[in-house]
């Protein structure tokens, strides 16, 4: 008579475990440089929403509303001449949230600059002065598969993300 078995032995478990460890080697790689892409696309996301942020409270304030990027201390928006009506700090963003990995680095008009870089919108938006800014950001700790991002803001306040690693005739590329 045949006895029912329930349940499996020790070497289909050992096999089965065995199977997943080589799996999880394989993927490991590709695991870690979408990690690190996933952290430099969350701090140009975090720096292309208050850079946006800046440009609507100008708008809405009718004032000179600017946007401060530091490595050290994140970004801060805030009104150029602070008054009851425009804090001098609308909303900030530690560099410490996010993206630990992730550096940045800025330009105006294609030269690099030190930072900390300022943005300053005026009434209707626009950059003053006329300057095209942009904010280069990569993880220099990562190895190849990760995807660097830019954020440009145009002399007439338009902000948007592109990689440029894409060619300019892609709209997504810089």
């Amino acid at each position: 008579m045949f006895r029912l078995q329930r349940g499996m032995s020790l070497i289909e478990l050992c096999v089965g475990v065995a199977i997943f460890a080589v799996l999880a080697a394989m993927a490991a790689p590709s695991f870690t440089a979408w990690i690190q892409s996933s952290q430099i696309r969350v701090a140009a996301e975090s720096i292309q929403n208050g850079l946006q942020l800046a440009r609507a409270e100008a708008v809405r304030q009718n004032a000179q509303v600017q946007f401060v990027m530091d490595a050290a201390y994140g970004w801060s928006v805030g009104c150029v001449t602070a008054s009851a009506a425009c804090p001098a700090v609308i909303q900030s963003r530690p560099a410490s949230e996010g993206s630990a990995n992730a550096v940045i680095a800025a330009s105006v008009s294609g030269a690099g600059v030190a930072l900390p870089a300022t943005v300053v919108f005026n009434g209707v938006g626009r950059v003053t002065p006329l300057v095209e800014t942009g904010f280069a950001i990569t993880n220099p700790t990562g190895g190849s598969g990760m995807r660097n991002l830019r954020v440009v803001v145009s002399t007439g306040g338009q902000i948007r993300m592109c990689d440029p690693a894409l060619s300019s005739s892609d709209p997504r590329g810089c």
